[in-house]
């Protein structure tokens, strides 16, 4: 990881293109998750005016933060409506919730420098630390499941995030080696608040802990903090016997560009993307659907287990956490939406009796070649089908989705979508002048790459 992190040339155009829109994606969901309270309240200095005025500032807002607080600011507002990218494999994860760590680091540091007289990061910096870290993340998660032994994939976010930071940070192979040692021996956390009977919204801001804890380890380590060689090999104290059942990582692939070359997008709606599928299908159901609910007898899901391990749920929803990982709710909102948005987990939308009806006439079954098919490197399927069933005996066709719009294979389709996602999100926050400047420039490869973070970063600022 150290090697890579600092030796590695990254010379895949694909990748760089990628990484724009990731992003603006990654960008575009922080801004819009401020309409919503539960995570503003969670916004702004660790304590009442702690500002710095030449602090790190969060976008959309007008706070300047330290660069550890400003991390868990922007993590937390990436992550908040589960609406940015994904990578599935035997792990899954959101290799984009590293940009807060990414941002913060490069920003501090630029800031620095302009002081020193030096020249600042550039955003092609941060482009290639995105690169970097999705990598990190996503090569690890293609052959190690965290989830089987209780973990939560944010594990590999702090992982990720302490390897680029460190380097953003100006650390050199040595201090990356032993802030990744750091990493791996903190206490990682548990699954059970994606779960019931704990499903909660810490699993919104978790990403935004990891990633500032990894700007805290990177600073550590810094002012000469030593490292612990073996943090993952000790018999009997190592990360590997203690959380891993004793077995070692298997690596598959050397690190390179691959991640962010074939990483996931959430276009049409925020739903845990083992639900994309599923959603998609029931929305292309619904005018069928929709004047016929009361004829319903059942609703047919077929699916790949992945979806039916995390988000086949039963019973009571209590929270919109607990919701948008529920496969039946989404897929309930669907056939009876047409659309599924942010604010359909909200109470408001989930007090709809039909919702949990439609919930309770579904069966959830796993269908083989789909879970074949979602763990071939060479497909990386999301398959899910819906059909409906009537109560006279009709029935409509089994809707199919093998592909989400946010998958590689429909770029040509998605691409055109996510830039009005991104368009839509800042209308959310900016005004229409500021909203412009930020979306040209996010456009344009060659006038973004050549930004100065700095830059960039007081351009997203609110000035309030």
């Amino acid at each position: 990881m150290a090697d890579y992190v600092t030796s590695a040339v990254i010379d895949s155009d694909l990748a760089y293109e990628t990484a724009r829109y990731c992003l603006m994606d990654t960008l575009g969901c922080g801004i819009l998750a401020l309409r919503y309270p539960a995570c503003t309240k969670l916004l702004g200095p660790i304590v009442p005016g702690a500002e710095l005025a030449s602090g790190v500032p969060v976008p959309g807002t007008s706070y300047r933060l330290d660069p550890v607080t400003a991390a868990f600011n922007i993590g937390s507002m990436i992550r908040w409506l589960d609406y940015n990218d994904t990578w599935l494999a035997a792990e899954w994860g959101h290799p984009s919730d590293n940009l807060g760590a990414i941002l913060a680091a490069a920003d501090y540091t630029s800031r620095l420098r302009l002081a020193a007289g030096e020249q600042a990061l550039t955003m092609r910096d941060v482009l290639t630390a995105m690169i970097k870290a999705h990598e990190l993340q996503g090569v690890m998660a293609l052959e190690n499941s965290f989830n089987r032994v209780g973990l939560d994939h944010v594990v590999l976010v702090k992982v990720a995030s302490t390897a680029v930071a460190t380097g953003l940070l100006g650390g050199s192979k040595p201090d990356i080696i032993n802030a990744l040692s750091h990493a791996w021996l903190d206490g990682q956390a548990l699954r059970t608040y994606r779960h019931a009977p704990n499903t909660g919204s810490r699993k919104s801001w978790a990403a935004g802990d990891a990633t500032s804890r990894a700007l805290r380890l990177a600073f550590i380590v810094q002012r000469g903090e030593m490292g612990y060689p073996s943090a993952l090999s000790a018999k009997g104290w190592g990360f590997y016997d203690v959380s891993f059942k004793s077995r070692p990582f298997q690596l598959s692939r050397t690190y390179g560009s691959y991640v962010m070359e074939n990483v996931l997008f959430k276009i049409s709606f925020p739903a845990e993307f083992h639900a994309q599928t599923a959603v998609e299908s029931a929305i292309n159901l619904h005018p069928e659907v929709a004047s016929r609910l009361d004829d319903i007898a059942s609703i047919r899901i077929r699916t790949h287990e992945s979806a039916i391990r995390i988000i086949d749920k039963k019973g009571p929803l209590h929270n919109p956490a607990d919701r948008d990982h529920c496969l039946q709710y989404m897929t309930a909102v669907g056939l009876l939406h047409g659309c599924l948005t942010a604010d359909h987990y909200e109470d408001d939308a989930a007090a709809d009796p039909r919702i949990d009806q439609l919930r309770s006439l579904m069966e959830v079954t796993e269908h083989e070649p789909y879970s074949v098919d979602y763990l071939d490197p060479e497909k990386r399927s999301i398959a899910s089908s819906v059909q409906v069933l009537f109560k006279d005996g009709s029935a409509t066709a089994e809707v199919a989705t093998e592909y989400p719009i946010g998958h590689k294979r429909r770029r040509s389709d998605g691409i055109p979508l996510l830039i009005q996602k991104f368009e839509a999100n800042l209308a959310t926050r900016y005004d229409a002048d500021q909203a412009q400047r930020i979306i040209n420039l996010c456009k344009d490869q060659k006038q973004l790459e050549a930004m100065t973070v700095p830059a960039f970063m007081d351009m997203l600022a609110l000035n309030e």
